[in-house]
C-alpha cells in the first residue's frame, strides 16, 4: 500500500468507487466503472461513466470524478480508487490518465480493482502516465 493513504482508507475509497459505479449509465458497453477522488480537503469526490449512443460524447469515470472535484473546488488529490470491470480490473484510458496528470501528481496512488471485492491493485500516476503533457 501507498505510504501517503492507509490501507483502511484504500478500502474505503474502493467501497466509493463500487458504489459510484452502481449509478453507472452504460447500456451500450454494459460495464459499469466508478471512481472516487480523496482530495487535499478531505472530501470524497465520486465519479460513474455515463455513455451516449454517438461513442464520443460518452464520459469515463474517472475525468466524471474529476470535473466533479473541480466544481466543487478541489484541485489536489491524494488518491484515487477504480472500479471495473469482471475478470480484471479496469485502469485509466489515455484521456483520463492526461486529465488526472492536470491535477495529480505524479507519485499520488491510483489503486484499481474489478466490481466483485477483487485485489487492490496500486500504480502511480507517473507510472500510469510516464511522459503526461504539462504546462510549464
Amino acid at each position: 500500500m501507498s505510504k501517503s493513504i492507509d490501507k483502511e482508507s484504500v478500502e474505503d475509497l474502493m467501497m466509493s468507487a463500487r458504489e459510484a459505479a452502481e449509478s453507472a449509465y452504460c447500456p451500450y458497453s454494459k460495464y459499469p466503472v466508478g471512481a472516487a477522488l480523496l482530495g487535499v480537503d478531505g472530501e470524497v469526490y465520486t465519479g460513474c461513466n455515463v455513455e451516449n449512443v454517438s461513442y464520443g460524447l460518452s464520459m469515463c469515470a474517472e475525468r466524471t470524478a474529476v470535473f466533479n472535484a473541480v466544481g466543487n473546488g478541489c484541485r489536489r488529490f491524494i488518491a484515487m480508487a477504480l472500479a471495473g470491470g469482471k475478470d480484471k480490473a479496469a485502469t485509466p484510458c489515455g484521456a483520463c490518465r492526461q486529465v488526472l496528470s492536470e491535477f495529480c501528481d505524479a507519485t499520488m496512488p491510483v489503486f484499481y480493482a474489478d466490481l466483485a471485492e477483487g485485489e487492490i491493485q496500486e500504480a502511480t500516476m507517473g507510472e500510469l502516465l510516464p511522459l503526461a503533457f504539462k504546462k510549464k
